[in-house]
């Protein structure tokens, strides 16, 4: 086999949220790349049908349960892959919460604390497992899931935008420090996406007309448009790239 820029083979990598949306699309893309991917969410059976896709097309993929709000199932989950596998080389951190839409001033202290738990805390506490893990094992790539809210917050979103700036400084931080270690740590700043997560918007016939207005290629993206640059940042294609926050949005932030 021609080994390529994507080539994953034998590479291990775990993919936070992926039982549907982006993160199935990055799982299954991963896979087909030779990766074996470690889909995980709150459930392992919600990732079931992602395992068995990515299996059904040759590939190699469990399900493993992580709620990344919760610290002892973060901690239980790299116990659990270095057991089985004694190695991480792809971390994928896309799963997300935004339970709260409406004015900034009004957000309920329970929505704004499962936020930061999930989108802030989850995110930080996941990246430091497995860049230790990478770190004995010659490296490894963090790729964080934000948002091009992180730089346009959204109308009704104020939390949810705040948090995932707060991403776009994680990734740089964590960029700076590990890049000793040859662990590289990049995020995208994906656009509005057709996924069950932005139904809300996507489906609403005036919230979507007003997003398209200033989105140059004027239409929302499919997950698996979102996915190819996941694969790229995770790649020895990006062999050289570390600390970049690349946006996926159709034109949104040039606009």
């Amino acid at each position: 086999m021609t080994s390529t820029p994507f080539d994953l083979h034998g590479k291990v990598a775990l993919v936070s949220g992926a039982s549907r949306g982006i993160g199935a699309s990055v799982a299954t893309l991963l896979a087909a790349h030779g990766a074996h991917v470690i889909a995980s969410s709150r459930k392992a059976e919600s990732c079931q049908a992602t395992v068995d896709a990515i299996r059904a097309a040759g590939g190699s993929a469990q399900a493993l349960a992580c709620h990344i709000g919760e610290m002892a199932q973060i901690e239980a989950t790299f116990a659990a892959i270095a057991a089985e596998h004694g190695r991480l080389d792809i971390l994928v951190n896309n799963a997300a919460a935004n339970p709260y839409f409406g004015p900034i001033v009004d957000t309920d202290p329970a929505a704004f604390q499962k936020t930061v738990d999930v989108n802030v805390r989850g995110y930080f506490f996941m990246s430091s497992h497995a860049a230790r893990l990478m770190a004995r094992h010659g490296g490894g790539a963090i790729v964080n899931v934000a948002s091009v809210n992180a730089v346009v917050p959204g109308e009704g979103q104020g939390i949810y935008s705040i948090t995932k700036a707060a991403i776009v400084g994680m990734t740089k931080a964590f960029a700076r420090e590990c890049a000793p270690q040859n662990v590289r740590v990049n995020a995208i700043l994906p656009g509005l996406t057709d996924t069950r997560f932005a139904a809300p918007l996507v489906h609403d016939p005036t919230i979507l007309s007003r997003a398209l207005a200033h989105i140059p290629m004027g239409r929302v993206a499919a997950p698996d448009e979102i996915a190819a640059a996941v694969l790229y940042l995770a790649s020895p294609g990006a062999s050289y790239t570390t600390g970049t926050c690349l946006g996926v949005d159709g034109g949104y932030l040039v606009a």
